[in-house]
């Protein structure tokens, strides 16, 4: 028993990214704060997302800007229950949903802080139509 809890306290540290992860109540407070959500779907174990959460949404900058217009969410398809009208693969997945969880516009793969940037330009662009 001692050797499972070294083992999941190990496998939960190995990402610093400590965002909320509850579906059900992402949607709950993105209702009440009238927002959008921003959910990342990630992996313990890929490389790609580890770099694009150290390298773009461990910056102030972004985070702020994100939590102007959105509840933010991470969701680990290793670990999470994820909602079955989601995809989990390939990661990382960005997902852009409205307050009630319709899709605004869902993407893949890492980008650098310009980069996520203009997918933030995407998204709102995508709501306008």
């Amino acid at each position: 028993m001692r050797y499972l809890l070294l083992v999941m306290l190990f496998v939960f540290n190995l990402s610093a990214f400590d965002w909320p992860s509850d579906y059900d109540e992402a949607l709950a407070e993105a209702k009440k704060e009238k927002k959008d959500i921003y959910l990342f779907i990630g992996s313990e174990y890929c490389r790609y997302c580890e770099k694009f959460e150290k390298e773009v949404l461990s910056q102030d900058e972004v985070i702020q800007r994100l939590k102007k217009s959105y509840v933010l969410i991470y969701l680990s398809r290793d670990i999470d229950d994820i909602p079955s009208h989601l995809e989990t693969t390939p990661v990382p997945r960005h997902y852009f949903l409205t307050k009630d969880g319709k899709v605004i516009l869902t993407t893949i793969g890492g980008r650098s802080v310009e980069g996520f940037y203009e997918l933030l330009d995407e998204v709102k662009e995508a709501k306008e139509f």
